[in-house]
């Protein structure tokens, strides 16, 4: 093929006259812009890694200090107090005049100082950044010592933070209690069983804390004194990388696209842009210019160094995640066939016209797939036992190694589906769900499920992302996203014919096709993989729907949490739903402390549970108005206190999951623990925040934002949900449950918790009108900008 020349440096024949050689200086030109890139990116992570580990002092600061203290010995004064005077007398150098070897020590004692200096700084920031109680305090009145405390933060925190500024300066994440751990452990399982079985409980849970519980404790708390984070490494091993059956569903999540806009309906256009875009936040990445992310003080930002470049390697035992520095390319997938598309020429970045136009390509190439090639991605998105077996076999050597290599080490995956999703069409709601479903499963093979991300763009325009979860957790990959579409819209645009703008260099070498050898052997393991993952997404029930009667706004002037007035709405809506209270996951982060990922709050709470029945088990029912909402207050405030425990290191489930990995590798058997990490869940809820506010205008334009993303139930018989607020006036929801599962269905759990929402705020505030808007037909806005 033409374009695999373009990849040989050189060709040689060997003549009567000797050998000839021919030089490509097309090909060598490559080599020598991709290897003056290669420096340039290797130069800036060394200068960024100086100025991180510097901070938050400046390295001129260093220029000021050793001045200050010449200065001070021209002036006959010694602030080093003799230490000068002793390392000029140990200095190695004699050949030096006097007044030299004094500079040479003031120089050496003023680097010394300055070091110590970054090292109080850097410690004092630390401490700074472990004080957690302004997070107790009730909203709008800061005590004396918090006060000072933001004071202290902001003079210490330095000028100008890179990304990774502050991961030397958050603190450890710090090891509960075993008391503390297993008290909150009983209390939040009492809602949930009856008295004999909560006295069984209660029995095991003081036999462990007072016998072998001590004894892992221990150990763990060797743990985290030597490791970074004392949960991260196993919750990322065990959790995702040790599970042996499928990923898609079950782990992977996906984010939508804007809900009533489309940009453009271009396929190859809206591919453009965005595609440019994601390597515009590389770019950004890899330079640290990015903001770090924060609340009051600064999130842990560890997760973001494998966003791009990075594959999960599947093997018989255990998943391996691997990240690759660079990567100047990105894999494409159409119908049935995979594309390597180069993004840079000549060492510069494609423009989104050249983009598209490379897109566009690939889109009026004719070529068939190759024998076995077009559902070859099923294998990613079958048992992980199978895959690794077949990649071991079919795929460790020759073209399909190669092949296989180019895709692992692609920056990201991109699809180009020809199915088109938005939400014109009679039934709205119906296509919503279908859009979901796409965005999480797909065709089972024509999305490759471990990458980090793969983007897909529709034949209309319509966009959509699905991530891994092993590397990260999905605000990292929600924050990459919004950006992206932000950058699409509102800086790239459109022309009026809705192509990306600017010029094309129509000399672009072609996307090179990849090449496979699939033999009959291999065609048969793909067809396993394809037939496990088509029965599980067969059996995902999905739910979408943006409620719009009311949002956050009318919530807050109630005076209550807008996350604790959507948790007890699901409270409720599960008991109405099921007649019953069951354990309920709420993600919390834990990125106030360095490399943290998540904790759980148990959003059923003994509260929460004496609020519902007060509002529906039969003679309670009777309780007045006043009582409710006095009861429903308890149990928001309860929640809210939950997660900021979760979210400051006092959470269960992390705690008493790493005990449980340590007593494996004891080799010592807990029927308490074997019991904790056995309990389902099957009320699994996220929420999904607006991170990067200042990128949309969600007052006047709150169409161009996301609608959010969803992932699969936890439990066969459960729920998952994913909620976001935008703005002040819209909540998105999406809802999972499996349709085997005959007391589960997504849509009318839904009917539920859109009553159970305005349940809700009818209690708290029964005088407030509610508005009559709704979602319910309205058609979608496509605009080319």
């Amino acid at each position: 093929m033409a374009e695999a020349h373009q990849a040989v440096a050189f060709q040689f024949t060997v003549t009567p006259e000797g050998i000839d050689l021919q030089l490509s200086h097309q090909a060598l030109s490559e080599i020598y812009l991709s290897g003056v890139r290669s420096w340039k990116k290797r130069i800036i992570r060394i200068k960024n890694n100086v100025i991180s580990g510097v901070y938050p002092a400046s390295p001129s600061s260093w220029l000021f200090v050793v001045i200050a203290i010449l200065a001070t010995m021209y002036t006959r004064s010694d602030p080093s107090m003799g230490l000068i005077a002793k390392i000029q007398e140990h200095l190695p150098v004699s050949q030096m005049s006097t007044q030299c070897q004094a500079v040479v020590s003031a120089v050496l004692f003023s680097t010394m100082l300055w070091l110590m200096l970054i090292f109080t700084m850097r410690l004092c920031l630390k401490q700074l950044l472990s004080y957690h109680r302004w997070m107790f305090e009730q909203h709008g009145k800061m005590s004396t010592t918090t006060k000072i405390w933001v004071a202290l933060v902001r003079i210490f925190s330095g000028r100008k933070p890179l990304l990774y500024s502050y991961q030397g300066s958050l603190p450890n994440l710090p090891v509960p209690a075993i008391k503390d751990t297993v008290k909150r452990y009983l209390e939040s399982v009492r809602p949930l069983m009856n008295d004999a079985e909560y006295k069984r409980m209660t029995n095991l849970a003081t036999e462990f804390e007072s016998s072998l519980g001590n004894r892992l404790q221990w150990y763990l708390k060797l743990k985290s004194l030597w490791a970074s984070n004392y949960v991260s490494d196993w919750w990322e091993e065990y959790v995702y990388l040790r599970g042996r059956g499928p990923i898609m569903v079950n782990s992977n999540y996906y984010g939508m696209d804007f809900l009533y806009v489309t940009p453009t309906p271009i396929q190859a256009a809206r591919a453009g842009n965005c595609i440019h875009a994601f390597f515009l936040y590389r770019r950004k990445l890899n330079k640290e210019e990015l903001k770090p992310v924060s609340t009051v003080i600064p999130l842990c930002a560890a997760q973001c160094e494998r966003i791009f470049n990075t594959a999960r390697i599947p093997g018989e035992e255990t998943d391996t995640v691997q990240h690759w520095q660079d990567s100047d390319y990105i894999v494409v997938y159409h119908r049935g066939r995979y594309f390597r598309l180069r993004v840079y020429q000549a060492g510069r970045l494609l423009s989104p016209r050249e983009i598209e136009f490379q897109i566009q390509r690939i889109l009026d190439d004719t070529t068939p797939p190759s024998q076995g090639e077009a559902k070859l991605g099923a294998l990613t998105a079958g048992d992980r036992i199978s895959w690794a077996k077949a990649r071991a076999k079919f795929f460790s050597s020759g073209v399909n190694k190669r092949s296989l290599d180019c895709i692992e080490r692609a920056a990201f995956f991109v699809t180009l589906d020809d199915e088109e999703h938005s939400m014109m069409g009679e039934d709205s709601a119906e296509c919503l769900d279908r859009y979901a479903k796409s965005l999480l499963h797909g065709k089972c093979y024509d999305r490759w499920f471990d990458k980090s991300f793969s983007v897909v763009y529709y034949k209309n325009g319509k966009s959509g992302i699905n991530a891994e979860h092993s590397w990260a957790d999905a605000p990292v990959v929600a924050h990459v996203w919004e950006y992206t579409l932000a950058v699409d819209s509102f800086q790239l645009g459109y022309n009026e014919e809705g192509h990306c703008k600017g010029e094309v260099d129509s000399s672009l070498p072609r996307p090179q096709k990849l090449s496979w050898e699939i033999t009959p052997e291999c065609e048969e393991q793909i067809s396993q993989s394809l037939a496990v993952a088509q029965a599980l997404a067969d059996d995902v029930d999905f739910h979408v729907f943006s409620f719009r009667d009311f949002g956050k706004g009318k919530i807050k002037k109630c005076r209550v949490s807008p996350d604790g007035f959507i948790q007890m709405a699901l409270q409720l809506a599960y008991y109405r739903n099921r007649g019953t209270f069951c354990l309920t996951y709420e993600a919390s982060m834990t990125r106030l402390f360095r490399e943290g990922r998540t904790e759980t709050v148990r959003s059923c709470t003994n509260e929460s549970s004496a609020f519902v029945q007060a509002l529906e088990g039969g003679e309670v029912s009777m309780i007045p108005a006043d009582v409710c909402r006095r009861l429903f207050r308890a149990a928001s405030e309860k929640h809210q206190h939950l997660y900021r425990m979760a979210m400051t290191g006092g959470g269960i489930d992390r705690h008493l999951f790493c005990l449980y990995v340590v007593s494996k590798y004891l080799g010592v058997d807990s029927p308490f623990l074997n019991e904790v990490l056995s309990e389902p869940w099957r009320l699994s809820t996220s929420q999904t925040p607006v991170q990067q506010v200042e990128l949309f205008d969600m007052v006047n334009h709150s169409e161009y934002i996301s609608c959010g993303g969803g992932f699969g139930p936890v439990a066969d018989d459960g729920y998952g949900v994913s909620y976001m607020f935008l703005g002040e006036n819209i909540i998105n929801l999406h809802i999972s449950c499996k349709h085997s599962c005959p007391e589960t269905d997504a849509h009318k759990f839904g009917g539920q918790i859109r009553k159970a929402l305005h349940d809700l705020l009818k209690l708290l505030s029964p005088n407030l009108k509610e508005s009559n808007k709704t979602d319910e037909g309205r058609p979608e806005v496509k605009k080319d900008k």
